[in-house]
Order: structure tokens, then C-alpha cells, then sequence
């Protein structure tokens, strides 16, 4: 069963990555080109874009991210290198969401928007890819990373949530 979810996880993930660097190398020379002015382009450029986001970015993401919390609390793994990893894919998540934006505000303009550079989700998701394969692969010793964090942080402190928080 393990083994199933880390090549499910591994699958997922391979495929949420390579949709965080093609998206905005589609949106950087597709979507704010010439082509887009007209409404053969635009309707094209719309129908990739939010086909794949919608279609396959986003599913994989959710897939990817289910079956790594599924892997974590199977094996109970508990590390600081997972921390900074979790750390790292909420970065993805942000780039993620990001281009989810630009394309939902391409689609209100029909090519009158003014869309930031998309290269930039690209400069900031690829170290972050990056460094959650380094973490995975390397493992680092992170613990005197951890001595440097403040001891709220790195110990339980024995308290009961405020009543506001508390679900039920």
C-alpha cells in the first residue's frame, strides 16, 4: 500500500509540476501575443489555458497533496527536513493559485487586460520544485535550524484552544 501511494504521489505530483512550468510559458508567448487580439486566438488561448489548469493542473495538485498527507500519517513520519518541505509546497500552492488568478482575469478582459509577466510564477515555482525534491531526496539533519526557532515553536505548550476556536 505504500509503495501504491508514493508512485500515486510521485505521478501527481510529476504532473502538477510540469503544469506550474508550462502554464506560464503558454501564458507568457500565447496569451499576451498578437494572437489574443483577435477572438480566434483569444477563444483558443482561453480553452488551453483553463482547460489545463482546470482539467489537470488543479486535479493533480489535489491528488498530490491528499496522497502525501496520507503518506505522512501512514508512516507517521515526523522530521524537521518534512516541515521545510510542507513549507515549500505551500509555495507551490501560492504560485498555483496565482495563475489560477491571472487566468480567470485574462478571461474578463478578452484581451484588453494587461497581464503581469506569467514568467514570474515560473521564477518563483521552479526553486521552490527544486528545493522540495532536495529535501526529499537529501534529507537534510535541519535540527540546528530548529534550536534557532523559539521554544513556543519547537515544544507543546500544555494549553487548551480559546473557546472561539474550538469547533464543537
Amino acid at each position: 500500500m505504500i509503495a501504491f501511494l508514493k508512485a500515486f504521489h510521485i505521478a501527481a505530483l510529476s504532473i502538477w509540476c510540469a503544469g506550474l512550468v508550462l502554464l506560464p510559458v503558454l501564458m507568457q508567448f500565447n496569451g499576451r501575443g498578437e494572437a489574443v487580439r483577435h477572438q480566434e486566438g483569444y477563444t483558443q488561448f482561453r480553452r488551453i489555458s483553463h482547460f489545463g489548469y482546470t482539467m489537470v493542473i488543479t486535479p493533480a495538485a489535489i491528488i498530490a497533496v491528499v496522497a502525501g498527507t496520507t503518506l505522512i500519517l501512514v508512516i507517521d513520519l515526523v522530521a524537521p527536513w518534512l516541515l521545510a518541505k510542507l513549507v515549500a509546497v505551500c509555495g507551490m500552492v501560492l504560485v498555483h493559485a496565482w495563475l489560477g488568478h491571472l487566468i480567470v482575469r485574462s478571461g474578463e478582459g478578452a484581451g484588453d487586460y494587461r497581464m503581469p509577466p506569467p514568467l514570474i510564477a515560473l521564477m518563483i515555482g521552479a526553486p521552490l520544485m527544486l528545493t522540495v525534491l532536495w529535501l526529499v531526496l537529501a534529507k537534510p539533519d535541519l535540527t540546528g535550524l530548529t534550536a534557532l526557532l523559539p521554544g513556543f515553536l519547537r515544544e507543546p505548550q500544555g494549553r487548551d484552544l480559546p473557546g472561539i476556536l474550538t469547533p464543537i
